[in-house]
């Protein structure tokens, strides 16, 4: 297969899915209307008691609905829609009926059909219809009368025909092109909806950060432990030992010049041994390399470092805040651990970029993204333990996430966001 064919084929690979997906969410779209129905008819039976142990379960149903939405949502189009709160626990009716919510998700349920059915329709229905003209039109148009059209054209000769074709030809071709903006329309639209309320939002934000700040203090306690404790067991006790062997040195220098002398070589040895001590504590802390040239030749030292075949692709002007290039820094090197430890990769991708605000508008302001690529067998999974949850937890600090993509046989993909702005270029090459 040629280097220029495989790109078509990716991108053509990518706009079918685009094209199946909005065919299914169009399908899910009547089984959204299924259950905004069956909501409905348990709010009709309250007045005679029935829909008082009805509209529970259906609402809880309504709300499963709405979040498998939002999940569906940022997977296919990376449009992120905050879940809302569960249901009030026992979720009775009047809890269910006091709840704004679910109301939100009844209106949903309605319009869902109506306004985002009919969007993700164009596409599949374009393609569909294109095919016709491209591939049954050919052979179609003989066996029928003088009345044959497709769209505007009178199929009736083979100049017609061919015409026909190429009709479906562009018909084809632009269902394929619009599937990924209409998704990401589809999803946009969705979020205005299903979106917590901007209250609910501030409320998760002033938790999710009460948590971090918590978690960040314990980590900083922790560390400042292991710090003590390294110093206590390393350098300490070297150093202990160094101004032991130099007075024994000096009562030896007038009795037993060769004694002596060869204390002082011990105490050379013993000196050196402390600075390598000191030198891994320090590493420990935060990298010289990263201190002096900045993030990007930080993360190239690391590729050099790892047995990995590592490419790293830097677009960035300028510093970073000295904590976020930290948070960074280690984030990637944990993350080349996992390929390396885990999923038995060969090659690993990375890409830094800094968008400044201008760029990221949408985004709410300038961002450092971070993707590490790798290789590997796939199948990652944070609940067992490799580490993506203290990269997350890291990363939570400074209101940064992680998006983990890992199908089983790989790639796996892992996006790193952290909100910061850069500083004028100082000593970083990159």
């Amino acid at each position: 297969m040629s280097s220029t064919s495989r790109p078509l084929r990716a991108a053509l690979s990518r706009r079918s899915a685009a094209v199946g997906r909005c065919h299914l969410a169009g399908l899910l779209g009547l089984r959204v209307a299924a259950v905004g129905a069956g909501v409905v008819g348990a709010l009709l039976l309250l007045p005679v008691g029935l829909g008082l142990r009805l509209l529970p379960p259906a609402a809880a149903a309504l709300r499963r609905c709405a979040e498998r939405a939002g999940h569906r949502a940022e997977r296919w189009s990376g449009v992120r829609i905050t879940a809302p709160d569960p249901l009030p626990r026992p979720a009775g009716a009047r809890a269910v009926l006091a709840d704004a919510r679910f109301w939100r998700d009844l209106s949903w349920a309605w319009l869902e059909p109506l306004v985002g059915g009919l969007l993700v329709a164009v596409p599949p229905s374009l393609v569909v219809y294109g095919l016709f003209g491209l591939l049954v039109q050919p052979f179609v148009w003989r066996l029928l009368d003088d009345g044959n059209w497709y769209a505007f054209v009178p199929v009736h000769s083979t100049a017609l025909m061919v015409a026909a074709a190429v009709l479906g030809l562009g018909f084809t071709a632009a269902g394929l092109l619009l599937a990924p903006p209409v998704l990401r329309l589809h999803a946009r639209w969705g979020r205005r909806l299903l979106a917590a309320p901007r209250v609910t939002e501030l409320r998760r934000r002033v938790e999710e950060l009460t948590d971090s700040r918590t978690g960040v203090l314990d980590g900083r306690a922790a560390e400042l432990r292991r710090i003590e404790r390294d110093l206590h067991d390393g350098a300490q006790a070297r150093l202990v030992a160094l101004g032991m062997r130099l007075d024994s040195a000096v009562r030896l220098l007038e009795v037993d010049p060769p004694a002596a002398r060869a204390a002082l070589l011990d105490v050379r040895e013993l000196s050196g041994r402390a600075l390598e001590d000191l030198r891994g504590l320090v590493r420990g802390i935060q990298p010289p390399v990263l201190i002096d040239r900045g993030l990007g030749d930080a993360i190239r030292s690391l590729a050099l470092d790892s047995f990995l075949d590592v490419t790293v692709e830097v677009r960035m002007t300028g510093r970073l805040p000295a904590a976020v290039e930290s948070a960074a820094y280690f984030a990637v090197n944990e993350l080349l651990a996992n390929a390396a430890k885990h999923s038995g990769a060969d090659r690993v991708d990375i890409r830094l970029t800094h968008e400044d605000e201008g760029e990221n508008a949408d985004a709410g302001g300038p961002q450092l993204h971070i993707t590490v690529t790798d290789d590997g067998r796939g199948g990652a999974d944070p609940s067992r333990g490799t580490g993506l949850v203290g990269v997350r937890e890291r990363l939570a600090t400074f209101d940064g996430s992680l998006v983990l993509h890992s199908p089983q046989g790989g790639p796996t993909t892992v996006t790193l966001e952290i909100p910061c702005a850069s500083s004028l270029p100082k000593t970083s090459s990159c």
